[in-house]
């Protein structure tokens, strides 16, 4: 499996059965983030990880895209049909040729006045999770975890503590693109650092940037 590091939170994942674009929001730059794929993820509904009109649009495009979502997420998309489906926690399906397991229910809080909205990660082939907006942890090994560099519901001890807890022998930056160049290598350092406590390959990959998963 190929896993492509996209602007912000978007992933897309490529074997030879198909193609898997999760997240590509508000601030996923690359124009060409949804061609050819076969389904899209999405795992909540705040901008930078859903964008409406340009999902909308690579549907009108494709006919054979499909789209799996949180249930907020689906629901803006119902007119769709069964092109679109909710999916939850505890779920399993099989999509593109891809297993995923679906695995959270909240995000993270921001507001603690506020109850947080429905956030849905994804388990990949039992090889990459992609966990949103929250530091879900499965109850099944991660070789390969999507890791939140910076976000306002989370702060950098949480960020060393969600990685030692997965333990996985990959970590691949996302939802990096609210950093300015400052930001970015004080984060890259820190990232660094954990990857050097666990002797494992834990790193920031450039936008476009792909990786071979074993």
């Amino acid at each position: 499996m190929r896993l492509t590091k996209l602007g912000h939170s978007c992933v897309r994942l490529s074997k030879d059965e198909g193609t898997l674009v999760i997240d590509p929001g508000g601030l996923t730059p690359e124009q060409d983030a949804l061609e050819g794929a076969d389904a899209v993820l999405i795992t909540h509904e705040h901008f930078d990880h859903f964008d409406e009109d340009r999902l909308r649009q690579a549907m009108a495009a494709n006919e054979r895209l499909r789209v799996y979502a949180s249930r907020v997420v689906a629901s803006k998309l119902a007119d769709l049909g069964e092109r679109v489906k909710s999916v939850g926690h505890g779920d399993a399906l099989t999509v593109a040729g891809f297993d995923i397991h679906v695995y959270g229910e909240d995000h993270e809080i921001l507001d603690p006045d506020v109850p947080p909205i429905p956030n849905t990660g994804y388990l990949i082939d039992g090889q990459v999770f992609h966990p949103g907006d929250a530091l879900t942890v499965p109850p099944e090994p991660v070789p390969t975890l999507c890791l939140p560099g910076s976000a306002p519901w989370m702060k950098v001890s949480e960020m060393y503590s969600y990685v030692k807890e997965i333990a996985p022998e990959r970590a691949y930056v996302i939802h990096d693109g609210i950093l300015n160049d400052v930001g970015i290598a004080v984060m890259e350092n820190h990232v660094s650092n954990a990857a050097a406590k666990a002797g494992k390959d834990y790193r920031r990959l450039k936008p476009g940037e792909s990786v071979e998963l074993p």
